[in-house]
């Protein structure tokens, strides 16, 4: 069985921990406390997104072999660092095209918490604009492989200036 959403997975300890806390401070502090606990074992923890968008990616590859796909996808394949935010926005544009190409149940479920994964991460550099880029429509389309080894090489950019 997958489990989606792996960066809850330590939600229980923090809820213990903010009951810990709620039993020793009684007040309207203790209880602000817990309520910010709460909240706060739901929020992403995007520290480790992107090994999961990686796991994700390698395992979208396997499932996609057993099947007959023969889609191209705009793919950037030499990114330059400047323009990862981009290019992992093109990325994120194309796996759709895979969903809409699959008609798996698998695969629907792995990309969407890949992309909600993606864009968690992503979510902090919104307003961030990167000048000189190629937009999705202007990179090389390629077939579903070659695609899924450059979406890794666009995620590592992310994890090796993390």
């Amino acid at each position: 069985m997958r489990i989606l959403k792996p960066y809850l997975r330590s939600t229980s300890i923090q809820c213990y921990f903010c009951l810990l806390l709620n039993s020793h401070f009684l007040t309207e502090a203790g209880i602000h406390v817990f309520i910010w606990g709460c909240i706060s074992a739901g929020l992403p923890k995007t520290e480790a997104n992107w090994q999961y968008v990686i796991n994700d990616l390698k395992t979208v590859g396997h499932l996609l072999q057993s099947s007959h796909i023969d889609a191209t996808l705009y793919t950037e394949s030499h990114a330059h660092p400047n323009c990862k935010v981009t290019a992992m926005r093109c990325f994120l544009l194309e796996l759709r095209v895979i969903l809409h190409e699959s008609k798996n149940a698998t695969i629907y479920e792995i990309i969407e918490n890949l992309t909600m994964l993606a864009n968690s991460s992503l979510s902090s550099m919104e307003n961030k604009t990167e000048l000189g880029c190629k937009e999705c429509e202007e990179l090389e389309e390629k077939n579903i492989k070659e695609f899924l080894k450059s979406f890794v090489h666009i995620v590592q950019m992310f994890i090796n200036t993390s």
